[in-house]
């Protein structure tokens, strides 16, 4: 486990440092802001097609060889995107760097291999915690190499950073990564039909609650993938920001993401109840919305911001946890599965309508909007899982 925790660490902070940047690369090449919330959104949507295909191929064959593979084709899909000279080659690299993203899957399965039912959530924890500590560095790291100033940002140097980053994850990988899954277990993997899953799939869907969870999780995820993906072309707008500052300020708020979700959120949750945590996940995420366009000064913005990195740093380990509970143990798999295809599908959906409503309605309108459907998602939460949870 130290060392898929050592790989994906390094994998993800190269896959951070790209976040501050896209934005300004495409709008380099004249894109609109719709164009840009369509680029972020298709690394989502290569994501969503392929994670189930790179499952079922570490099935049969071990999540070593797929692990490999897709890591050293993500290093190869940064170096493409730091000689792309078109916003058409943006988008062809971002799409084929979602297609290996879909191995989070199998980064999730060796956990589950290597761990047993009693420590099976601190291994899931461990994934978790090196996704936070890939978007606190790689964020600000890339913010440094790109600049501080949009007009003449580097976009090539943190693209080859990304590149050699997940080159060395390979070769971490090549070295040290054992098989998690033995030969016999693959056999037996492998006698498992797809009615014996889609059956699983429709038992989920079917358990109590479940319905109204998966609602709320993906029009938080929504709204905060839109907040992500259109935020350094307002801040530009607003604040003549650059890749830099932006960097820097999604690295301060994932260190609070990465509090929050590293073990806040358990404490959190014993004393007040996931439910309860929902509803005040849902209010922080909407105040934090409404609160960016009115802010006037950089103090104010990291305040606002925070707030409503907080909420939805609040709401979505609350809404997992929600979800799982109310699940048998043998519909787990069903149960994760369907969340987070849904969250992926938001991931897809929030940037291409934030993106849109930015640049054809207005700037803001992301923000309201967004700080809209989280009251909606919070008045739901509140009369669905407080006043009548019997019902779910």
């Amino acid at each position: 486990m130290p060392v898929l925790f050592l790989i994906v660490v390094v994998d993800l902070i190269g896959f951070g440092i790209i976040i501050p940047l896209l934005p300004f690369y495409a709008e380099h090449y004249q894109a609109s802001p719709a164009q840009v919330g369509l680029l972020m959104a298709i690394y989502s949507a290569a994501q969503f097609i392929s994670a189930p295909f790179w499952g079922r191929l570490s099935d049969r064959i071990g999540r070593r060889p797929v692990l490999l593979g897709t890591i050293f084709a993500a290093s190869l899909s940064y170096i493409w995107l730091g000689f792309a000279d078109s916003l058409i080659m943006l988008f062809a690299a971002r799409a084929v760097g979602g297609l290996m993203a879909g191995n989070i899957s199998t980064a999730f399965a060796y956990a589950a291999d290597m761990t047993t039912k009693e420590n099976r959530a601190k291994g899931m924890g461990m994934i978790g915690a090196a996704f936070s500590i890939g978007f606190i560095l790689g964020p600000a790291l890339g913010g440094i190499l790109a600049g501080s100033d949009p007009a003449s940002a580097d976009f090539r140097t943190p693209s080859f950073a990304a590149a050699g980053l997940s080159a060395l994850a390979f070769v971490l990988g090549l070295v040290v990564l054992k098989e998690s899954l033995p030969a016999e277990a693959r056999a037996k993997i492998a006698e498992q039909t797809r009615v014996a899953r889609m059956k699983a799939l429709f038992d989920a869907l079917k358990t109590p609650g479940i319905g109204v969870l998966l609602i709320l999780s993906f029009l938080a995820t929504f709204v905060f993938a839109g907040l992500e993906s259109t935020f350094a072309m307002w801040s530009r707008r607003q604040f003549d920001w650059g890749p830099e500052q932006n960097g820097y300020l999604f690295a301060f708020i994932g260190f609070f993401a990465a509090m929050i979700q590293g073990g806040l959120i358990g404490r959190l949750a014993k004393k007040f109840g996931v439910e309860r945590l929902i509803f005040a996940g849902s209010i922080a995420l909407c105040i934090g919305l409404a609160c960016i366009p009115f802010t006037e000064t950089v103090p104010q913005l990291v305040v606002a911001m925070t707030i409503a990195a907080i909420g939805f740093s609040i709401t979505t380990p609350a809404l997992n946890t929600a979800i799982s509970v109310r699940g048998e143990a043998d519909i787990q798999g069903g149960l994760m599965g369907v969340t987070r295809s849904a969250t992926t599908l938001s991931r897809m959906t929030g940037p291409a309508v934030a993106g849109a409503a930015f640049g054809f309605i207005g700037l803001n309108t992301p923000y309201f909007s967004g700080a809209v459907v989280m009251f909606i998602v919070a008045v739901i939460a509140f009369r669905a899982l407080i006043i009548r949870p019997e019902k779910n």
